[in-house]
This record gives C-alpha cells, sequence and structure tokens, in this order.
C-alpha cells in the first residue's frame, strides 16, 4: 500500500510532516503485563538498534542521580533550608509586624508622643547663695550633660550600654547576649535593654515587666532615636533616672550621696552613681557601703576595659562613703527647707516650675548651733534625762540665721523649734515686768518676797525661800515667781497678754494669774521674735526666712520687703528693760550665758516639774532662744533654763559673734571690749514717767529699806517682820 503524502500550500508553508504507515496489517504491541519480565532487546532483532539508541538518554540521567547521592549532605538540603528559611523568615516579620502594630496600637498617637516635662524641684538656698537643700519629687534640678562630670556619662555608658552610640535604640547583640544567659541559668537576669529603651520606660511606661510592656518600650526607643540626638537621649536619661534614697537624676543623687555638684564628681564617685542603676535600693551607700563599693569595682573595670580611664586606675582605692551618705537626710537643714518649701506654697500656690529659693540662713551659723547643742546633749543628755533640743536665732531685723529644729531630722521630722508648742515659763516674765514699767513701775521699785494666794493658786520661788523686800531688777535676776504674780494681780493679766502680743507672741495667751509664770504655751520661734524689739530699738518685726523666689528663667516671683514698723517699746522703757535683763546674765540665774566683750540680756525659764527648759537673749546683733526637753513631755532631772541651754546659747553666740564690733543694746551707752557692765543696784525715788498711772506707781525713799532691800541681796535675814506691799507704801510699822 502507498501512503500518500498531503500536498497543500499550508503544510508545505508549516513543513508539517503527516504521520504515515508502511504497512495497514502491522499493530502496536500490547503492553507487557507488570508483572511480566521485559524482553530483552537484541541488536539482530527488530527495532533493536532504535530501541538501544532510545535507551542511551535514560542510562545518562540514572547516572546523574548515582552522582547526586555523593554530594554532601549540607550540599543537598542548603537549597531547600535557604528556600524554607527565606519562607519563615518572611512569615516572621510579618508576625513580628503584626505583633507591633498591635501593641504601637494601644499606645496614644505618635502625633501627640512628647517627652514630658520633669517634675518642678524647689532650690534652696542660703543667704551665701550655697545649696541648703532641693525639695520636689526628684530632689535635685536638671542639667546639661556639659555641667556633669565627664566621669558620670562615661561610666553609666561603660557600664548600662556599651554600644550606645552605634545602634539604633535595640541592641541586638546585647539583648541575643543577655538570652542566652538567662537561658543558660534558667531564670530571668538580664533585660538587655538600651540606655534608650530605659529612658522610654521611665519616660512613658509603668515598671511592668510584661511582654506587651517591652514591645511598646522597643517601639518608643524607636521614636526616641529618630527624633533626638545621642547626647540629647543621654542627658534626658541622667536627669530621669532613679538613683536611690529619694534622689532622681545626678543632681540630686551627687548631693544626696557626696554632698557636692554634679560637676565635682571624681572617677570613683562617678563608679559609684553608675554602680546603683542596677538596683538602687540594694546598692546605696547609705544602706550598705560594702555592696556599693563592690558594684564599684566593677563599674571601674568596665571603665578601664572601655578605654575611660587608665589601665590599673581600679587599684588606686574606691570610694568610701562618709558622714554625708550616712546621715544625707538627718541634717537641721531640712527642717529650714520644710518650713520654705510650706511657705513657698502658701504664697505662691501650685508650684508647676523650677523654682530659686534664697534664704537668709547663715550655714556657718547653722553648723555652730547644730554642735552648741548636740555637745551638750551628748555630755549632759543623761545626766539630766533630756534626749532633745531646738534652737532660733534672729537678726534684729527678724531674719532667721539659724533654727535647728530638733537633734535628728532622719529619726523626727517634727521641727520643734517651729511647731512645737511649750510653756515657756519664766522666760514670758520680760513682758510682766514690761506691762509694770509701762504700768509707772521702775527697776528700782521695791516689792516684797513673799508668799502670795491668789484664790485657790499658791505660786511658790524655785528654791522655796522668799527673800523680803527687793526691788523689781533684783526679783527678775532671782526670777522670783511670787513677784511676777504679784505684778501681774497688779497690772492686769490682760494687760500683761496684751503687751505680749504686741511684742509677738501670736499663739493663744490664757489671761489668768497664772500667765504670770509663762504657762500659756508658745513655740520657741514666736518667743525668740518676741524678744526683737529689745534687741531693735522696741520695733515689732515678724521673723522671715524666705529673701526671694526666682522661676527657672530668673524672673523674679517674689523679694522680701519690710512691712511698715511700728514701735511697741517706749524708750525709757526699753532703756530699763534691757538694763534689768542684761542684770539676769550678769548677776542672776543666766550668769552660764555671759559673753566676753559683748553686752549680752535674756531670760532663763523652767516649765511645771521641770518638763521644759529654755533661755531667750540677745545682744545687738542677734537674737537667739535654745530649748531642751523630751518629746513625750516627760519631766527631766530637774534642767533649768540656766544651765544647758545657757550653756548652749553661750556657746553659740560666742561663736558667732567672733569679728563683731561691741555695741551697747538700745538704750545703754556703756560698752566694754573685755568687761561687762555691772548695773548697780539702788533704792531711790524715782523720776515720775510721762503718762504712767499714779495709782500704780511704786514709789519709796525710806534708807531702813534700802538697807533691808541690800541685806536681802547679800543673803542675810531681815530683822523687820514681813509686811504687805500696802504696808510698804502707807510707811506703816516703820521707825
Amino acid at each position: 500500500m502507498v501512503s500518500k503524502k498531503p500536498t497543500g500550500p499550508r503544510n508545505k508553508k508549516r513543513g508539517r510532516i503527516e504521520p504515515h504507515f508502511e504497512d495497514s496489517s502491522v499493530r502496536p504491541e500490547p503492553r507487557s503485563s507488570p508483572i511480566s519480565k521485559p524482553k530483552r532487546a537484541t541488536k539482530s532483532g527488530p527495532g533493536g538498534a532504535s530501541a538501544a539508541k532510545k535507551r542511551a538518554p535514560a542510562k545518562s540521567g540514572a547516572k546523574s542521580r548515582s552522582a547526586r547521592g555523593q554530594l554532601p549532605l549540607w550540599r543537598r538540603f542548603f537549597p531547600k533550608l535557604a528556600y524554607w528559611g527565606v519562607v519563615m523568615g518572611l512569615w516572621g516579620c510579618i508576625a513580628v509586624g503584626a505583633v507591633f502594630l498591635f501593641y504601637a496600637a494601644q499606645l496614644p498617637s505618635a502625633a501627640s508622643w512628647a517627652v514630658p516635662e520633669r517634675p518642678p524641684n524647689v532650690r534652696i538656698l542660703a543667704d551665701d547663695g550655697s545649696l541648703i537643700a532641693n525639695r520636689g519629687l526628684t530632689g535635685g534640678k536638671a542639667l546639661r550633660l556639659e555641667d556633669m562630670s565627664p566621669y558620670i556619662p562615661q561610666a553609666v555608658i561603660a557600664v548600662e550600654d556599651r554600644r550606645f552610640h552605634a545602634h539604633f535604640g535595640f541592641d541586638v547583640i546585647g539583648f541575643s547576649r543577655a538570652m542566652v544567659r538567662n537561658i543558660m541559668q534558667k531564670r530571668l537576669r538580664e533585660g538587655g535593654s538600651t540606655l534608650t529603651q530605659q529612658l522610654a520606660k521611665n519616660l512613658f511606661l509603668t515598671p511592668d515587666r510584661t511582654f506587651g510592656r517591652k514591645i511598646q518600650e522597643l517601639i518608643l526607643a524607636f521614636w526616641l532615636e529618630s527624633k533626638y540626638s545621642k547626647a540629647e537621649i543621654l542627658e534626658l536619661y541622667l536627669n530621669r533616672v532613679y538613683f536611690g534614697a529619694g534622689a532622681t537624676g545626678v543632681d540630686a543623687a551627687s548631693q544626696r550621696y557626696f554632698g557636692k555638684a554634679a560637676r565635682d564628681v571624681t572617677i570613683e564617685e562617678a563608679a559609684l552613681l553608675a554602680g546603683l542603676l542596677k538596683a538602687p535600693s540594694r546598692f546605696t551607700p547609705a544602706k550598705s557601703p560594702k555592696l556599693a563599693n563592690q558594684r564599684a569595682a566593677v563599674v571601674l573595670r568596665a571603665m578601664e576595659r572601655e578605654g575611660y580611664i587608665k589601665p590599673n586606675r581600679t587599684q588606686k582605692g574606691l570610694y568610701r562613703p562618709g558622714e554625708n551618705a550616712r546621715y544625707f537626710n538627718s541634717g537641721p537643714e531640712n527642717f529650714v527647707a520644710d518650713m520654705v518649701l510650706a511657705q513657698v506654697k502658701k504664697r505662691l500656690g501650685k508650684i508647676d516650675r523650677d523654682l530659686v529659693v534664697k534664704t537668709t540662713i547663715s550655714p556657718y551659723l547653722m553648723s555652730v548651733a547644730q554642735t552648741a547643742l548636740q555637745t551638750n546633749l551628748d555630755k549632759s543628755g543623761k545626766k539630766f534625762r533630756v534626749s532633745e533640743a531646738a534652737l532660733v536665732s534672729l537678726a534684729p531685723d527678724g531674719a532667721v540665721k539659724s533654727l535647728i529644729g530638733g537633734s535628728n531630722y532622719a529619726k523626727s521630722q517634727f521641727n520643734r523649734a517651729a511647731d512645737a508648742k511649750r510653756q515657756p515659763g519664766s522666760a514670758f516674765k520680760p513682758f510682766v515686768w514690761q506691762a509694770a514699767l509701762e504700768a509707772g513701775y521702775f527697776p528700782d521699785t521695791a516689792i516684797e518676797d513673799r508668799p502670795v494666794r491668789i484664790g485657790k493658786w499658791q505660786p511658790a520661788n524655785y528654791d522655796g525661800r522668799y527673800r523680803g523686800v527687793v526691788t523689781l531688777e533684783q526679783a527678775l535676776s532671782l526670777s522670783l515667781n511670787t513677784v511676777s504674780a504679784q505684778l501681774t494681780q497688779q497690772v492686769g493679766p490682760g494687760t500683761v497678754a496684751d503687751v505680749a502680743v504686741s511684742m509677738g507672741i501670736g499663739s493663744k495667751l490664757t489671761k489668768n494669774a497664772s500667765i504670770s509664770l509663762g504657762t500659756s504655751e508658745v513655740s520657741l520661734l514666736e518667743l525668740t521674735s518676741a524678744y526683737l524689739p529689745y534687741a531693735n530699738g522696741g520695733r515689732a518685726v515678724a521673723p522671715y526666712l524666705i529673701s526671694s523666689i526666682l522661676d527657672d528663667k530668673r524672673k523674679t516671683l517674689y523679694r522680701h520687703a519690710a512691712p511698715p514698723q511700728s514701735i511697741v517699746v517706749r524708750d525709757d522703757v526699753l532703756r530699763d528693760m534691757n538694763r534689768m535683763l542684761v542684770n539676769v546674765v550678769e548677776q542672776g540665774t543666766a550668769r552660764n550665758a555671759r559673753l566676753k566683750g559683748h553686752v549680752a540680756a535674756g531670760k532663763t525659764g523652767t516649765s511645771q516639774s521641770f518638763r521644759d527648759a529654755i533661755f531667750v537673749g540677745h545682744t545687738a546683733h542677734f537674737v537667739t532662744g535654745v530649748w531642751f526637753g523630751n518629746d513625750n513631755n516627760s519631766p527631766t532631772r530637774k534642767l533649768t533654763g540656766g544651765s544647758l541651754p545657757a550653756r548652749s546659747w553661750q556657746s553659740y553666740m560666742a561663736t558667732a559673734h567672733r569679728g563683731l564690733d561691741a555695741k551697747p543694746l538700745p538704750g545703754m551707752v556703756r560698752v566694754s571690749p573685755n568687761v561687762m557692765p555691772v548695773i548697780p543696784v539702788n533704792v531711790a525715788t524715782p523720776t515720775p514717767r510721762p503718762n504712767a498711772r499714779s495709782a500704780r506707781r511704786g514709789r519709796q525713799d525710806n534708807q531702813n529699806l534700802k538697807e533691808r532691800v541690800n541685806r536681802a541681796m547679800n543673803g542675810g535675814e531681815d530683822p523687820a517682820p514681813r509686811k504687805s506691799i500696802l504696808d510698804i507704801l502707807l510707811g506703816r510699822g516703820e521707825s
């Protein structure tokens, strides 16, 4: 059969070859059964040559598969691993992105993100511009990097984030290393956070240790890195991080632990500060100096490793915490700082910015006062069974120069100088004598020291003795209670109270006979300020502590201006009061308070059952009050105002007057640089005071009375029978 080959333009053009058969009787070979063995083809058999040729490619593929089986395992599986690694990486990125988006959605809009304002700080300065204390949530002011010691940022970077300048907010190497260590130790010991992450947490987040908070921290760290330079981030961090013991920021920490400005911090001190960041409450030197130094040694080695300090620098010794670290919150300046903050709030209201408050406090006098009180407490506290003391010292214009509110601020923040109200005892008597002088009495006026009964009340003298006829000056010098009670009865308790109020007493006074012995409670500050007119010429002035208040832009918000002053003590009364109060120091109950080279005046006071002992005295330069007692109001062991209070007053005032010129008190003209003036005791007919009430004048000019007065002062007995004041005034029974 002849095959037909199709022809035509189409087939010719495409070159298509149609299938054809040589013999139509030929049929395809049946497929062999799967279980039957294939017939081996021969070279001479039908189709043998072509079959061999067709099997040749199959033999080549088998050889290729055999070659692949001999390749290394990693070469055979690496392409697959790479492929699936890329696939899993893509899916991981998608998952991480989804997680980031989920927690980022819980944050406020990024457009509203801003670094929150640092809590305001009140910087309290002394009269010489030195720092007394900081008050506020941070405990210090914000500083620029250039205002800090360069060792502080170096130490922090070395131990907390040594790749700080290289990463973008997240340290992959540091994080991986921390995770490996956590896995090996089977507990979470390291977080691997960068300084930027720590700052983000401090600024925006809570301290909760959750996965979601960590993701938000990382998001905010990226934002901080994109918005601020490395220097700005480091500055923000050092001003916001907590260093323990209530100190936030390097300014507060350097003052807290070293008592110095941050710019003056040494290498060892910077290492100690950086070491606190890991666990501030654990490594604080105020609590554990040993742990603080051990941690500081770790920081110093890190600084050496990073090249910030020379090799072997750590062998020169570490910082040893001193008194400032251990007793930082115990100093008396804290009583002043609390008072200042309360007055600033009262004057300005809400504090919404940094403030600088300059006070009238003298750091030198504060130190002198604290030493004087503590020395006497340590020396004689157990002997007299007394545990606390307070002191107030004022300039004649009312400026508070020193104030000690207690022996240890850390143990008790109660201000015994300003807030405690106690009975002043005989220290209140000058107001009784002043009321008597204003009513027409004189220092030389005679009055009888005798038993007195006023209703059911019968006052007695400290020693239980009665001295007969004495002058008012002698009675004040000896602090005779019976004379004070008689004078109060004669001028009236209300008059005495009015005099005390006009002098500066602000507490409520009970207007009864016992006011003569100082039974109404007052604070040491107001009692001391009530003596100011005796030192400044009779002018009533209020004590003040703040000179000026400025904000962080140096704008003056307040400046002290002396209000109009009124004269509350007449010149003649002022002269006589100072004369009698000087005699108290020179010849009376306050002889322990005598000052060499300066005229000193004052009055002792002892409350009922010896619970409180007080001495308030003044010179032309200072008015100072001292109190000793117990917080629980328990009696002391017969402690009087003429003992520890007068001695402490003398110790403080002697040092405070070094280099100051000797000046007379108002109304007194004699001043000897080495010898104190002695006021003679004379009994003579006084010159009537202008506008004095004649019914209340104590006049006498009898020579026998003068002799009895002198005998009484010299310890002799008066042979004449005791007479009432009426008998003396009327001259009854006189020979």
